[in-house]
């Protein structure tokens, strides 16, 4: 049986889960593909360092060079993460003939363009499967099973650490720095969690997402992004006496011709599937025109989930090499990529959750409902708190489906009157039905 030489850049824990499932797997793999993958060096940043699996001291090396100019390795593996080294790496693999496999998002979000050509332009390969949503192969779905059908949406939960930490505001009633302490001692937050909390990390997965789906590239840092850090105990309460549960999520609409592409924390109805994606679990809706819904869930992260990614990348590529396939899907999805800046979101609709923060005086909620009907935002409900004269209150507005300029026109003004305690609170409230599926011709026409 035919030996396949595969060198990886990085040993970390999802680095430990491909040795795992390799070795645990291995019988069945080589079944897969008729060829065996061997793993021949890994480079590390420290020879002596303790890890949780056993490791032949005879595969490690501190030197990319062992990897990236071994003639034998067919296969790199970049598991290094952030954009350098690992875009040099990566380079210089390509440059050398290898294929690629990388669970790296930010260095795909960020300079996927320069690598997917450089491949293409080689007739190699790069599977990256593990960047987004870790062990569900979401990217798969879009780029081969849905390959046939157009996709105009896409919803999900990529960013397990900010769902734990919503989930745990929720279920206990802690507000976000307790709960972002407690997903740190159980090791689901990073010790800074800025990318993660403040939406970055879902905002690369989403410009990923939309490459594969749309063949799109957009620069993540043009995505509109919101993280979680303002959600508060009372908007999780309110949320819930609506509802509602508070997700943070990454949704691109293609249906136009510039993709609408946004993070931010989202009212989801209690009855959406979304909803019950709990803890550090992730989950993407697709929509598409001849399937409809379908959703892709399991676990975000972590050793194991992300290891089988990768791993199954490794399998595709091992495949290519040995004739299974032929001329397969191009690195990115698409043999052309567009490059676009995504649509601007003023004219985006949807029904909102707004909470005006004033005092209980006289004139203060007509003065509110005034200026939101003055930009033409119609106001579908309205709670408030009921405490003494002249105390503070919590105003809760759900708006009706409103365009994007209006209502941030309208919190703009309602945040300069000289009542307002603070900025309004708004949340989007996620809209189920993202399109409408054209009728189908009747018999004759077309």
């Amino acid at each position: 049986m035919r030996s396949i030489q595969i060198g990886m850049l990085g040993l970390g824990n999802v680095g430990q889960g491909v040795l795992r499932i390799l070795g645990e797997n291995g019988p069945a793999i080589r079944d897969r593909i008729a060829a065996n993958p061997v793993i021949k060096r890994v480079l590390v940043r420290d020879l002596d360092k303790s890890r949780d699996l056993e490791v032949d001291p005879g595969l490690l090396t501190t030197s990319a060079e062992d990897v990236l100019e071994d003639p034998e390795i067919r296969v790199v593996v970049e598991l290094l993460g952030g954009i350098e080294p690992a875009r040099s790496y990566v380079l210089r693999a390509l440059v050398a003939g290898k294929h690629v496999v990388t669970a790296n998002k930010a260095l795909l979000a960020e300079r996927g363009d320069e690598l997917f050509r450089a491949a293409a332009s080689r007739g190699l390969d790069i599977y990256f499967e593990g960047s987004v949503a870790g062990g569900i192969p979401v990217l798969r779905a879009l780029r081969e099973g849905l390959a046939s059908d157009r996709i105009d949406r896409v919803v999900g939960i990529v960013n397990g650490t900010s769902n734990y930490i919503l989930d745990a505001m929720s279920r206990t009633g802690v507000g976000y720095e307790q709960a972002l302490a407690a997903a740190q001692e159980a090791g689901f937050a990073e010790a800074d969690p800025t990318l993660d909390v403040g939406g970055g990390d879902a905002a690369h997965k989403l410009a990923l997402l939309t490459l594969v789906s749309v063949g799109v590239r957009v620069d993540p840092k043009r995505i509109h992004t919101e993280g979680i850090t303002r959600v508060r105990p009372f908007d999780i309460r309110s949320a819930r006496e609506l509802g509602y549960v508070i997700k943070l999520l990454a949704i691109g609409d293609f249906a136009g011709e510039a993709p609408i592409l946004r993070v931010h924390p989202t009212f989801v109805p209690r009855e959406h599937i979304l909803a019950g994606v709990l803890g550090a679990y992730n989950a993407v809706e697709v929509s598409s025109r001849a399937l409809g819904q379908s959703m892709y869930y399991g676990k975000g992260a972590g050793m194991m989930p992300t290891g089988v990614a990768v791993v199954s990348d490794i399998i595709e590529v091992c495949r290519d090499i040995v004739g299974f396939s032929e001329g397969g899907p191009p690195p990115g999805a698409f043999r052309e990529i567009r490059e676009l800046a995504p649509g601007v979101l003023d004219e985006l609709e949807c029904e909102n959750y707004l909470c005006v923060h004033v005092p209980n005086v006289p004139g203060v909620l007509g003065r509110v409902a005034s200026c939101l009907g003055r930009h033409e935002v119609s106001i579908k409900r309205m709670n408030q708190d009921t405490p003494g004269a002249g105390e503070a209150i919590d105003m809760v507005i759900i708006t009706e489906r409103t365009a994007e300029a209006k209502v941030r026109a309208a919190l703009e003004e309602v945040d300069r009157f000289d009542f307002s305690l603070g900025p309004t609170h708004r949340f989007r409230i996620l809209d189920p039905e993202p399109f409408e599926a054209p009728e189908p011709a009747a018999e004759g026409e077309g």
